[in-house]
């Protein structure tokens, strides 16, 4: 996703965006997932309560009151984490050298090594994770194709060697020094194999009615059972949209301008007043800026990096802080290398992708996307805890579908695990939370020099072999 599309989505640009939608059509190339039940004994349906037994609406966890999902952009796993020092965390395997032996090749056959990226800076538009670059990335579980697959359909410039960066501790300390105290979940996968607009659809609604591309918002696409917001509405529950330059609700556009006058979408200011007055919502969907600081390329990762430390310290700061859970996790891989091929999935209605001329379907929706980042930060997460368990975004819904009883929205959220294994809700372990480390923007200013002087030599020189 870029900045530019994003910003289309403003209320006037909604209207835009749904004008360009009627060229998307449909094109028969979706295989169907037996989504509504056939080969899947006991599959849970759209609908369906956590705990049957239970009036919808009944909370299952007291301990936490506040659920607070701050989602960032464009980063796969192996590239945020992949080199995190912690046991049994499936990141880059290491050589004799103690660097990733992780490689993909380019057209030629030469072989691009990863390597650390030369500062917190990246390219302009590369690389890709646009619906047919990532399918060529995945490659049918071979997760090769990163490096030789173009950036989009209609172009012959390939991803290139970018694709293979990543950063370490040392250009992310305060990111390194939450993964490594609080939980994490190395098989967290984004939900659709594309790019940010899907993705957020799901965490929002369970399913992107179509939508594979940062293209076209149609002005009436609405879920048939609503989203997590009307969820929360329906049963008394209080939440807040904390934006920053754009809200995420405008995927949604019916949903957007229901709530854009009520109060439950508001400024990011809100968010740290709220925090510090414990006046938080029992869910909050706190937004980056998407120009500067959600991590998406070109931005400088310290920028986002100083943002979300910013957030998750107003919340461990807060008076709330012995009730709350706090989700970071980004929306996509954004073309970065992850080694795990994305399994297979539940598709989560019976609307195929939306396609392009000349685009493939394969798998439709019955496929997550690549890993990404994620941490629960709450004084009831586990320490030094990792989940091997495969969640996606719906995993979110899922959770908070848990703690308030709340009818599944689609068949994947239905069926999504909730990330439990994660909490210790016996003991909290973080009462007293502990103390992280300043973001690398605060601890080493000279860092955003690369927003202006440029990201550096990418790939460098000696990453490129010919076996």
């Amino acid at each position: 996703m870029t900045d530019s599309k994003f910003r289309k989505l403003t209320r006037r640009g909604v209207l835009k965006a749904g004008l360009a939608a009627g060229v998307m059509t449909g094109t028969g190339a979706w295989a169907r997932d037996p989504g509504d039940g056939r080969g899947f004994p006991g599959l849970r349906q759209p609908g369906s309560l956590p705990f049957p037994f239970l009036p919808p609406g009944t909370d299952t966890i007291p301990q936490i009151e506040h659920i607070v999902l701050l989602m960032m952009e464009n980063h796969s796993f192996d590239n945020r984490l992949g080199t995190l020092d912690r046991p049994d965390v499936d990141g880059f395997r290491l050589g004799r050298n103690g660097l990733p032996t992780a490689t993909n090749p380019y057209p030629d056959g030469t072989i691009q090594h990863a390597f650390r990226m030369p500062t917190t800076c990246q390219l302009n538009s590369q690389p890709s994770q646009e619906w047919t670059a990532s399918h060529n990335a995945f490659n049918n579980g071979k997760n090769d194709g990163f490096v030789r697959t173009t950036i989009s359909p209609l172009s012959t410039e390939i991803v290139g060697g970018v694709a293979m960066g990543y950063w370490q501790a040392e250009d992310q300390p305060f990111y390194d020094s939450l993964y490594k105290s609080f939980p994490i979940a190395d098989r967290y996968f984004c939900s659709v194999l594309g790019q940010t607009f899907p993705n957020r659809r799901y965490v929002m609604g369970a399913t992107s009615l179509g939508q594979i591309d940062d293209i076209g918002v149609n002005l009436t696409d609405f879920p048939v059972n609503g989203t997590i917001f009307d969820s929360l509405d329906a049963h008394g529950i209080s939440w807040k949209n904390y934006f920053s330059t754009t809200s995420s609700l405008e995927l949604f556009p019916p949903l957007f301008l229901k709530n854009e006058n009520n109060n439950k979408i508001v400024n990011i200011s809100n968010f740290f007043t709220d925090a510090a007055a414990g006046t938080l919502p029992g869910y909050s969907f706190v937004e980056p800026d998407y120009g500067q600081g959600s991590e998406e390329n070109p931005q400088n990762i310290a920028v986002g990096e100083e943002f979300a430390a910013k957030v998750i310290n107003a919340v461990i700061n807060g008076p709330n802080w012995d009730r709350t859970l706090l989700i970071l996790t980004y929306d996509e891989h954004g073309g970065y290398y992850d080694h795990v091929p994305p399994p297979a999935a539940i598709a989560p209605d019976d609307i195929g992708p939306i396609l392009q001329p000349g685009e493939n379907g394969f798998d439709g929706f019955n496929r997550y996307g690549f890993r990404v980042p994620c941490a629960i930060v709450s004084p009831w997460a586990r320490p030094h805890y990792v989940s091997h368990q495969v969640f996606d975004h719906t995993s979110i819904l899922k959770l908070i579908q848990t703690k308030w009883n709340l009818p599944a929205l689609t068949f994947r959220d239905a069926n999504a695990i909730p990330m439990l294994d994660m909490l210790d809700l016996n003991h909290p372990h973080f009462a007293k939370p502990p103390q992280l480390a300043q973001p690398l923007a605060v601890t080493n200013p000279s860092a955003l020099a690369c927003s202006v002087s440029g990201p550096g030599t990418i790939p460098p020189v000696g990453s490129i072999t010919t076996s």
